[in-house]
């Protein structure tokens, strides 16, 4: 094994058997036919079983939503980009001229798929318990605390997960206001063109109705990753 991936298996604590399915997990496609895209794909879904399980069961008591809006934190581009960044990846990602020269190796897209592609290297290398450790000690900081997440009202949620994104934020707009005034019913709609969300949401007040239509949007959004 040549010495960067030995350095990278002592970050991860782990030793392949077959050092080629690490250098097939590091290669990009824009560098060879033979790629990672594949084991990629393999790699989220044994990280999305292995994070489902774990919040499972370190959160007995949240509910089926709040485990879905747990996981979606969790398994998404820019934690797994983080964690790759704590781990370089980005040094060992094998990258074509063009990619290299226009930094793809700082690319947050690039980096989380050859996270996910390093988990797969480790699941067809030794199996799947291997991998499952891999990544329990990747994420375990992360899904000590990410119940934290609860705390933010529906409409926090939703902005912070569109500007992470770089995506425009939703529009709200009042549809109808209905009963006397001291007993109205607000109804707003929540509209995410970039996304292809219309939702509505129903009140005692504007601010309610606008949580209850950014809470419909989240779920959404949780329900199509």
């Amino acid at each position: 094994m040549n010495p960067p991936l030995e350095k990278l298996c002592r970050k991860i604590d782990y030793q392949f058997k077959s050092i080629g399915f690490l250098e097939l997990a590091l290669t990009h496609r824009s560098a060879s036919s033979q790629h990672n895209e594949r084991v990629e794909f393999l790699g989220d879904g044994v990280l999305n079983f292995v994070i489902a399980e774990a919040l499972y069961h370190n959160y007995p008591n949240a509910t089926e939503g709040e485990l879905s809006r747990y996981r979606a934190t969790l398994v998404n581009k820019d934690t797994l980009a983080e964690i790759a960044k704590e781990l370089n990846l980005g040094d060992y990602i094998r990258l074509g001229s063009g990619e290299l020269k226009s930094g793809g190796f700082r690319r947050a897209s690039i980096l989380a798929d050859g996270l996910e592609a390093l988990i797969a290297a480790v699941l067809l290398d030794t199996g799947f318990e291997s991998a499952k450790n891999l990544i329990l000690n990747l994420f375990k900081n992360k899904i000590a605390v990410v119940s934290e997440q609860k705390l933010k009202d529906p409409k926090s949620r939703l902005q912070e997960y569109l500007q992470s994104r770089k995506q425009n934020l939703p529009l709200y707009t009042v549809m109808s206001i209905d009963g006397d005034p001291h007993n109205q019913t607000f109804k707003i709609k929540c509209d995410i063109p970039e996304l292809n969300i219309v939702v509505e949401g129903k009140g005692s007040s504007r601010r309610k109705a606008e949580q209850l239509a950014a809470e419909s949007a989240m779920q959404l959004i949780e329900k199509a990753k």
